[in-house]
């Protein structure tokens, strides 16, 4: 294996291996090679930044070969993103024993001069040299495998908040209402610094993993290698990981929890008045009673939120699945106990909300115990720096969409209490569905950013594709099923013959926006897994702008069709800048318009 970078020569090789594996060369001294049942595992230690290089074959003979002539095994280091970068060179080697040119599989980063190919620590890109031979990873596999278990969580979620609504509007148009004020409220702030968290998280997490997957593979067992489906470098179960990034996260999701609880419980009348609930309405007191209580889930949803986006940067999907099925089936069940046979009517529905989402939180924490160091061994590993810095441009990203949400609850309380309850149906149902392709923007977004840190943006351009694909049939599906199905499916959340005549005009906005929702969703995992939280940023806040002032006219023209109108257009407008990030070549997705088929070394 030979490559020229420059003007210099960067080599590699194996000397002729005879019987028992030895160190060999005077350059290698540090290198070692080890055979355990069928397997070799080369590593070099002349620089602690060398990747490990795997064979294996299936008699028991060794066969490692090259076209280099150097001593020993020679693998230069380069800057990791974030931190480290490698090249990784994997080896389809024959069985035979002596040395003599083989097939090598290659897969080298060079760096890009470019000033766009900087990370968010100001640390170059590097681009993946293409190659004949690599074993293609099974990228549709992955991703469904991924995003099957993230579709049922989201979905749980979603499904009890509706039976929440459901049987908080049995009770009446007027506690509909109140509720629908309230949480409106409560989803506000409690999720304007965890959606930073969450994604800032799952990106930072699965480049952690990718890292230390390469600057320390374990010892003993084996999982496989990219490229190397025979070789198995599994890694031991058992051991748990001290990943600084999860640290971090955890210790900002509970402080930040305590405080948006205590704004939450001391300044419900004030996000009230905000609202246009003035202390006059008859929304008033229902309202900030029921406020009040769900403020104090406000640290436990915050946490197990972020503790989401960990499990994502894990890749495990499966376990807050099981978390949030346990949790919200908690609540569906606490739901009619409270509400009608304690009679405690909105004020039950508040408090099984709670009570499932703290048992959410410290399930998530107990299974992220066991694979994770929660806290780290001195303060000063924390990552607080690059957390407020990437968080930062997502707290603007998220104040912009929560504001326009927001916004449009705000104007369809103005029309009354009967209109409030209508759109507060059609919200639910709206979000509900369309938030179903988050899991697979998560899911997409956690594979690409594990790609990206490890230079394979082959891998990340196929997720890519693959992504926007199922993502626009999913919204055409889920079209299809909602046009079809919303009229008959409001019927569920109330029977109030004026509520639901208001509903019905409000299918074409539910049902014609899905693909719209589906691919803007897409666009934002796409967009956090190459850490683009500036444009993400940026890109909202001018699509907020424009919503916004369209949100605040057309209500008092068209009632709540223009608020649905306007809602249409923020989701129009944010899946055109996703688009339009895409098909420019000058930005972190130069690599969607590069050709990886060929390997070029230079």
């Amino acid at each position: 294996m030979a490559c020229q970078v420059g003007d210099g020569t960067v080599s590699s090789g194996l000397a002729r291996i005879v019987g028992k594996c030895k160190t060999i060369g005077d350059k290698t001294r540090s290198s070692f090679l080890t055979l355990k049942h069928g397997e070799v595992r080369v590593t070099s230690q002349l620089n602690r930044n060398c990747k490990v290089l795997c064979n294996r074959n299936g008699t028991g003979d060794c066969r490692l070969s090259t076209s280099c002539r150097r001593n020993g095994l020679f693998i230069p280091p380069v800057v990791h993103r974030r931190n480290v970068r490698f090249i990784v060179a994997r080896n389809q080697l024959s069985s035979d024993c002596g040395v003599d040119s083989s097939e090598v599989k290659e897969s080298l980063c060079l760096e890009e001069d470019d000033a766009n190919s900087r990370d968010r620590n100001g640390a170059a890109h590097w681009k993946e040299l293409p190659h004949h031979h690599q074993q293609p990873v099974d990228v549709k596999r992955e991703l469904l495998v991924l995003c099957a278990p993230a579709i049922a969580g989201q979905a749980i979620e979603p499904f009890a908040q509706l039976m929440e609504t459901a049987y908080v509007g049995r009770l009446g148009a007027l506690e509909l209402a109140s509720a629908g004020v309230s949480i409106n409220i409560f989803n506000y702030i409690s999720k304007v610094f965890n959606i930073p968290l969450l994604s800032v998280a799952t990106s930072f997490v699965a480049e952690d993993i990718a890292k230390l997957a390469i600057e320390d593979p374990p010892s003993g067992s084996f999982d496989s290698l990219e490229g190397c489906p025979d070789c198995k470098l599994v890694a031991r179960s058992s051991e748990r990981k001290q990943l600084s990034s999860v640290s971090t996260a955890l210790l900002l999701a509970v402080g930040i929890g305590l405080c948006e609880a205590l704004a939450l419980y001391f300044g419900s009348g004030i996000f009230l008045n905000i609202m246009g609930i003035s202390p006059e309405s008859s929304l008033r007191i229902p309202a900030q009673q029921f406020l009040s209580l769900r403020a104090l889930g406000a640290p436990a949803v915050v946490l197990y939120l972020t503790l989401q986006g960990v499990f994502r940067g894990f890749k495990d999907t499966k376990t807050p699945v099981l978390c949030l099925g346990i949790g919200n089936l908690l609540a569906v069940c606490l739901f009619p106990i409270l509400i009608y046979h304690f009679q405690l009517g909105a004020t039950g529905a508040a408090i099984s909300t709670v009570v499932s989402q703290y048992a959410i939180a410290f399930l998530m924490l107990w299974f992220l115990n066991k694979r994770a160091l929660l806290l780290p061994p001195k303060f000063g590993a924390l990552q607080f720096g690059v957390y407020m810095k990437s968080g930062g441009f997502l707290l603007g990203r998220t104040l912009s969409v929560l504001t326009t949400m927001t916004l449009g609850t705000s104007m369809a309380a103005r029309q009354g209490a009967v209109a409030m309850a209508a759109h507060q149906i059609c919200m639910q149902v709206w979000l509900a569905v369309s938030l179903l392709t988050d899991a697979l923007a998560a899911s997409s977004q956690a594979m690409i950013a594990s790609s990206v840190s490890k230079g394979d943006y082959k891998t990340a351009k196929e997720v890519t594709g693959l992504a926007l694909k199922i993502g626009l049939l999913t919204g055409i599906i889920l079209f299809a099923i909602l046009g079809s199905s919303f009229g008959s499916l409001a019927t569920l959340f109330t029977k109030d013959a004026d509520v639901l005549g208001i509903v019905r005009t409000g299918v074409l906005f539910v049902s014609a926006t899905q693909p719209l929702n589906s691919l803007a969703f897409v666009f934002d995992g796409l967009h956090y897994g190459v850490s683009d939280f500036p444009y993400a940023a940026c890109s909202m806040m001018a699509v907020g702008v424009v919503s916004s002032s369209f949100l605040l006219c057309a209500p008092s023209i068209w009632g709540l069709r223009g608020l649905w109108w306007g809602l249409s257009l923020f989701m129009g407008l944010r899946t055109a800048a996703g688009f339009a990030r895409l098909v420019s070549k000058n930005g972190p997705w130069w690599f969607l318009h590069s050709n990886f088929q060929n390997t070029k070394v230079f």
